[in-house]
């Protein structure tokens, strides 16, 4: 994990000439990029936005804040990753990638022809990134920096950030110079449906799948709600916490499950099926790598609210598990 952890936001030759050597690999970087970009394709067709993330790029270009994408991948990649969004590429005042400057990140120069081709001065310019050499290429930049790490459990590693979120949905536009967003409903904020599933044991979801496809993305923090299946059948409201906690000397999710309109003992030990359609905070804890997460009272009376709202309420069919 720490070899991966160095690899985090590196560019693709990069990222091949360490995987070679780190793995002892029997080929060259060049053939491990010609291998694995076939597969990574197919990948990113399926890829998610983060919590936040159409939220954001909405609000910027509802009120005509340019904003644009400077990553260390190689701009066709970029292309390709993005088109399987909708309105991304139409949002972005500048799409950059490491092979249109001299080098990429952690040197300064990939913002600094963002900031040109926008006419901005760079010392105006706000980055939010995920990754350390992004950081380190902002601060280089003379730009104000917002980190939401892709590895929360190595947050203390992104202390040159102005700030540290461990979700974009924490992000508040206010506190640099933005309009406020405008879309709480109450004390609630909707949020693009999130899928997983798990078994359920002493309040706690625990991870069932071992192929990896069920996996939350690290940004996915916080105090949410929406609704379970369980393999008994009904459809239930329910309030979960997800943060991260230590097992067997890992570092993986901790998710914590409060079943509202249900008796807890009768789900022990089932299987479940979730969709979240609401987040209500981030985690009261100040880095949120320790698991010491707690739902709250006030938490279950915004869920309960919230779920009877049209806003929260369309994915209550079986359909949606």
């Amino acid at each position: 994990m720490e070899k991966e952890d160095k690899r985090l936001g590196a560019t693709q030759k990069e990222t091949a000439v360490a995987i070679v050597k780190d793995y002892d690999l029997p080929f060259s970087p060049t053939q491990l990029i010609e291998e694995i970009i076939p597969m990574y394709k197919e990948r990113w067709q399926l890829a998610k936005p983060l919590p936040g993330a159409n939220r954001l790029l909405m609000h910027l270009h509802k009120h005509q804040v340019p904003f644009s994408l400077a990553s260390n991948a190689l701009t066709k990649n970029i292309d390709t990753k993005i088109s399987c969004q909708r309105g991304w590429k139409e949002y972005f005042s500048v799409i950059i990638g490491s092979d249109q400057v001299r080098s990429g990140k952690p040197a300064p120069y990939i913002f600094e022809e963002a900031a040109k081709r926008m006419g901005v001065d760079a010392s105006c310019c706000l980055v939010i990134e995920d990754s350390l050499v992004g950081v380190q290429a902002a601060k280089a930049a003379k730009m104000k920096v917002v980190a939401v790490p892709s590895l929360q459990s190595n947050t203390h590693s992104y202390c040159d950030a102005d700030s540290v979120l461990n979700s974009l949905l924490e992000f508040q536009p206010e506190e640099w110079g933005l309009k406020p967003f405008d879309d709480w409903v109450n004390n609630a904020l909707p949020v693009d449906p999130i899928y997983f599933k798990g078994l359920y044991s002493d309040g706690f979801l625990l991870d069932s799948v071992d192929d990896g496809s069920n996996d939350l993305p690290n940004q996915v923090s916080g105090i949410y709600f929406g609704w379970t299946k369980a393999d008994g059948g009904g459809i239930f409201k329910v309030v979960t916490a997800i943060g991260l906690g230590c097992y067997s000397s890992a570092t993986r999710k901790k998710i914590q499950l409060c079943i509202i309109d249900g008796d807890t003992d009768q789900f022990r030990d089932q299987h479940m099926q979730l969709v979240l359609v609401g987040y209500i905070r981030g985690l009261s804890t100040k880095g949120n790598a320790s698991g010491d997460i707690e739902i709250l009272e006030q938490d279950k009376y915004i869920a309960v609210a919230s779920l009877d709202m049209p806003a929260f309420g369309q994915h209550t069919s079986m359909a949606s598990f």
